[in-house]
């Protein structure tokens, strides 16, 4: 009985150890089913587990909700099913599969709740506590990007912040999402559920470890292949592995490169020709466009002058096209050299980048890597045609296109206009503008005076349909002669008279009156009619000097003094030479 007493006792106080069991201290009192529930009580504080302890256990049932597993215990614990399924709702256990769990409570109803996550978790904190102390690496998959840098899944989500992602700053962190990689624990909170992760040290050693071996095979003259890293206006930055090399904008291509980032990409593989490398300051130059021969070594042989060649339109300025006739080698039309006749403002009016075309090669110069092209060239030119068609002196008629100071543009072939200068617009009038005369679309006749094909130029005249009036005047007005017209305009050197429709004569100051005149515009108005005598016609400058004093009386006969005779001779020539002076500056206003 004392033994008995004694079991009793002990088997009471373990059970009163477990805080969710209460148990009554009368055993007379208990029914048949408590007596059950003591002895499965005892039977369990005889083994080990406890709860919030980790323990492996058989799954022995799996029903929509839960999931039963065996602990050793006498009742089986249950695991809620969402803790089993996987990212596609699939549950990832079967019956007779072992698995670890949590031992967590008991429900309401006295069913043993186990969980797997809290199993999870209790093993990740007990992992990262041991990496973090022994300063190791710990495996884990970049989730997502997050404010101030990424979410790494560890076995539970970590922060990995952005500083801390490489050894230099990272613009682009979508890259890393979805990648497994390595990482050091910088610091973690169990109690707040905080764990900060860090790579700058990993990435450090692993460029360490790449500078050592890029260094050792690195030489000048040897290919290299690395990934494009940085791209500026003057050049790209290439990783070879630790060290990092320039290929300078001039060493990209043998011909022209506006811009690299136009061409490459950051993240690109590209294969490269080492230039020159400075060991001590780790510096290396790159080159591209040495991979291959150049190609300006031998173009005037490839492309001599006159040759037809095809290319691609690459480029379009304002002031032509390139064209690139080989990779390395571009070629400019110019855009005088577009077309033979058409007027275009700019070439993107005409055509496109990525344009095939045929030009005429028209000069090449290797030294200074140029080569001059003409897409016009490629077809006859019209200017000769034009010059065969309208000898000089053929009558032609046509429109007028537009008006200038300087002329009058005449419309007379399907592109090509005829210039009608303003000094060939009449043999009689002076033309102060062309306005004054035409409008646009006006129909006029001219005479072909000149066809320039070298420059592209269409001389025309109007005056010359008549014939010119000055070759009759010297025959019509012999010097001494009378001719009567109305003056037109008064100027201080004297005053201008028309004898002929548009021919006017000039009186000089001088010859006006054998009086001393300050002012012709004190004996005479414009549109009065007066006689004078014909001194001279000049043909060639259409100038005409008249004298009204000469239709006076003759002056009184001179003083015989012969320094007074001499003086006035001097001040005749003077004044006449002032005259032709001021008549040659009028007839060029």
């Amino acid at each position: 009985m004392v033994n008995n007493n004694n079991t009793n006792s002990t088997s009471e106080k373990e059970v009163q150890a477990d805080s969710s069991v209460s148990v009554a201290t009368n055993p007379s009192t208990q029914s048949k089913e408590e007596d059950m529930g003591f002895k499965e009580l005892y039977e369990q504080s005889l083994n080990q587990l406890q709860y919030g302890d980790i323990a492996r256990g058989k799954v022995v049932q799996v029903t929509a909700d839960t999931v039963m597993v065996d602990v050793g215990w006498k009742t089986e614990g249950f695991i809620p099913i969402k803790e089993l399924k996987d990212a596609q709702g699939n549950v990832n256990v079967s019956v007779g599969d072992d698995i670890e769990v949590f031992i967590d409570k008991r429900d309401s109803e006295g069913n043993l709740v186990l969980s797997r996550e809290k199993a999870a978790k209790l093993k990740v904190w007990d992992e990262i506590k041991n990496v973090s102390e022994s300063n190791q690496k710990i495996k884990g998959t970049v989730v997502e990007k997050v404010k101030g840098g990424l979410s790494v899944d560890i076995g539970i989500i970590a922060f990995l912040p952005g500083s801390q992602i490489d050894i230099r700053p990272i613009k682009d962190l979508d890259q890393f999402v979805g990648q497994t990689l390595e990482f050091n624990i910088l610091k973690y909170d169990r109690k707040r559920n905080n764990v900060v992760l860090s790579r700058r040290s990993i990435v450090a050693a692993e460029r360490e470890q790449e500078k050592k071996v890029t260094l050792d095979n690195l030489s000048e003259g040897s290919i290299v292949e690395g990934v494009i890293k940085n791209i500026t206006d003057y050049g790209i930055f290439i990783d070879l592995g630790g060290i990092d090399g320039l290929l300078h904008v001039t060493d990209i291509s043998w011909g022209r490169i506006a811009k690299p980032a136009d061409i490459f990409q950051k993240g690109q593989k590209i294969t490269v020709k080492v230039l020159s490398f400075d060991r001590e300051k780790e510096r290396v130059s790159l080159g591209l466009k040495q991979l291959h021969e150049n190609p300006w070594e031998h173009i005037s042989e490839k492309y001599p002058v006159g040759v037809l060649v095809q290319g691609k339109v690459v480029n379009l300025t304002d002031y032509g096209v390139f064209i690139e006739l080989e990779p390395g080698v571009e070629g400019l039309v110019h855009i005088s050299e577009m077309y033979w006749t058409r007027e275009i403002k700019h070439p993107s009016k005409v055509m496109n980048v990525g344009d095939v075309v045929n030009v005429v090669v028209l000069e090449v110069n290797p030294e200074a890597k140029r080569v001059s092209l003409s897409l016009k060239q490629t077809t006859a030119n019209p200017w000769e045609k034009l010059r065969e068609k309208y000898p000089v002196g053929t009558m032609v008629k046509g429109l007028v296109r537009n008006i200038t100071n300087f002329g009058v543009f005449v419309g007379i072939e399907d592109g090509i206009d005829g210039l009608v200068h303003v000094s060939d617009i009449s043999w009689k009038h002076r033309v102060t503008h062309p306005s004054e005369y035409f409008k646009k679309g006006q129909e006029v006749e001219a005479v072909v005076l000149n066809i320039d094909v070298d420059n592209e130029k269409f001389s025309l005249g109007i005056k010359q349909i008549e014939k010119n009036p000055w070759e009759e005047l010297p025959r019509k007005y012999a010097p001494g002669s009378v001719v009567t017209g109305k003056i037109t305009n008064f100027t201080d050197f004297g005053i201008f008279v028309e004898i002929e429709d548009g021919i006017e004569g000039l009186v000089h100051i001088s010859e006006i009156s054998q009086k001393r005149v300050k002012s012709s515009a004190e004996l005479y108005n414009v549109g009065d009619k007066v006689s004078a005598v014909v001194k001279s016609i000049d043909i060639k400058t259409k100038k005409i000097r008249l004298s009204i004093k000469d239709m006076e009386a003759p002056a009184p006969t001179p003083s015989s003094n012969p320094y007074l005779n001499n003086r006035e001779n001097v001040g005749s020539t003077l004044a006449q030479a002032l005259a032709d002076v001021k008549i040659g500056n009028q007839s060029k206003e």
